[in-house]
Order: C-alpha cells, then structure tokens, then sequence
C-alpha cells in the first residue's frame, strides 16, 4: 500500500511538473540542439539512435504517468457526478455508479436515456418546453 501511495504522489507531482510551459520549452530545446549538433556528427545513426532512445525512453515512462493521472481524475469526477444525483432530489439513486455496470446493464441504461432524449427533441421541435421529469 505504501508504494501505491508513493507512486500516486509521484505521478502527480510528475504530472504537475512536465505540464509547465518551460518544460515543453526544455524539450523544444533538446531537440533543437539535436537538430544542430547533426552536421558535426554527420547525421549518423548513433546521432539519431540518441533521440530515438531518449524520446521513446520520456514516451514509455509518461504513457504510465498521465494514465495514473487520468485515472484519479476519472475517479473524481465520477464521485463528483455520484454526489450530485444522490443530493438531487427526484434523480435515480440507480444511476450511481454506473462505470461499474456490466456493458449490457450500461446499454440498457443509455437507450432508456436516448429514447428519453428522442421525445424531448420532438416536444421541443412541436413547440414544448423540454425541460422538467418524464415520470409523473
């Protein structure tokens, strides 16, 4: 459990960090000294074995961290919409938690929604308002 602990705190000072402005510009250098220095080492393929290796060595490892990054926002903002239904008067308790269904419990759930949608924007095309329940 502590390593979890350790790497989330990682990931998302990590995360924080290479989203600056001055890294991408570090970056943009990088490559435009790499671009320079290729004359002097005649382009060879040592030359562009360096840039290979190391943007493909930075690719693998950020791959990792913006994944754990996008999981924990995922995460927040699924807790975040679970509060909102739940505090909402009239909304469907059965809709918490949804990212957790099996794919056919999903589905069912979208259809009734879109089927939902569907009426609304032929009472709105009619002249309706849409707005407001569908149950009675």
């Amino acid at each position: 459990m502590r390593s979890a602990v350790w790497y989330s705190q990682f990931a998302k000072a990590a995360a924080h960090f290479c989203g600056r402005p001055r890294v991408f510009t570090l970056a943009v250098a990088v490559i435009v000294v790499w671009i320079i220095t290729g004359p002097m080492f005649g382009f060879s393929d040592t030359w562009q074995l360096v840039i290979n290796t190391g943007t493909t060595i930075v690719t693998f490892l950020m791959v990792f961290l913006i994944q754990n990054t996008q999981n924990r926002d995922t995460e927040a903002i699924q807790v975040k919409l679970d509060e909102l239904i739940r505090a909402t008067q009239g909304a469907h308790n059965a809709l918490l938690d949804l990212e957790e269904l099996e794919e056919e419990n999903l589905d069912a759930f979208k259809a009734k929604y879109q089927a939902l949608a569907a009426g609304a924007r032929t009472d709105l095309n009619m002249g309706n308002q849409d707005t407001g329940t569908p149950e009675p």
